[in-house]
């Protein structure tokens, strides 16, 4: 596999009334192409900070994000908008579905953005949102679609132009048990088919059980990493 995402010894403070704050403290970590991980912990842990900075939105006040192998930190901010435009999918928790426009217009969206939009990319558009088993939806804008139908069109809207990064904020938070685990395993199906690399944050480690490997925050820090579902379930129950 290639090595898609590298962080090494990041660090992000912020000034408080108190002192400074250290979000995220001297975490490092690695995701392959073609691998899905979930990113959790407590509020306050760091998590959403961290996915902040990988998305390019943060720059880390320390240490280095990489991306193929490009330093965001060494980029200006013109070039950091071009790479989180080719190169970074992302679904919010909230889906941000631009909502005058049709599933298949809000998935085609980022390939316009891209100046890339052409007869192919229609049906690779509608091909995606089909294998979402929103086939029949194309035409229909977010308010005719459910809470589960919106996140797939979020999620196929995140993957179409090919990015190297697929990042997920909490994308099951607002979704009932069952259609979360559906939304999560087709999630982690398409990162796995596409060889992407995925990053999911979740506070729910149920959601865990489709990814590859779970990375634990705590405090600011790296705490630990699982290889398996099992383990970090384990631990949940105290054992």
């Amino acid at each position: 596999m290639t090595l898609a995402l590298e962080v090494k010894n990041v660090v992000k403070t912020f000034q408080s009334d108190s002192g400074e704050i250290r979000a995220v403290d001297d975490v490092s970590f690695a995701v392959e192409s073609g691998e899905f991980v979930a990113l959790v912990g407590p509020s306050g842990s760091g998590k959403t900070t961290m996915l902040s900075i990988l998305a390019a939105l943060l720059t880390p006040t320390e240490g280095q994000v990489l991306i193929d192998g490009v330093d965001l930190a060494q980029m200006s901010e013109a070039e950091r908008v071009v790479l989180r435009r080719q190169k970074i999918g992302f679904t919010f928790q909230s889906n941000n579905l631009i909502p005058y426009l049709t599933a298949q217009e809000n998935v085609e969206l980022m390939i316009r953005l891209n100046n890339k939009f052409d007869r192919a990319a229609k049906v690779r558009s509608a091909e995606l949102l089909a294998r979402l088993g929103l086939g029949e939806r194309l035409n229909n804008l977010p308010a005719q679609m459910s809470g589960g139908q919106q996140q797939r069109v979020a999620i196929a809207r995140a993957l179409i132009h090919a990015p190297t990064v697929v990042l997920a904020d909490e994308p099951t938070a607002s979704l009932d048990t069952e259609r979360a685990f559906q939304v999560v395993q087709t999630f982690a199906a398409l990162i796995h088919e596409n060889n992407r690399a995925g990053i999911m944050v979740t506070h729910d480690l149920r959601m865990c059980k489709h990814v590859d490997r779970i990375l634990q925050m705590r405090d600011g820090k790296l705490v630990q990493i699982y290889d398996t579902y099992e383990e970090i379930m384990a631990l949940a129950r105290g054992e």
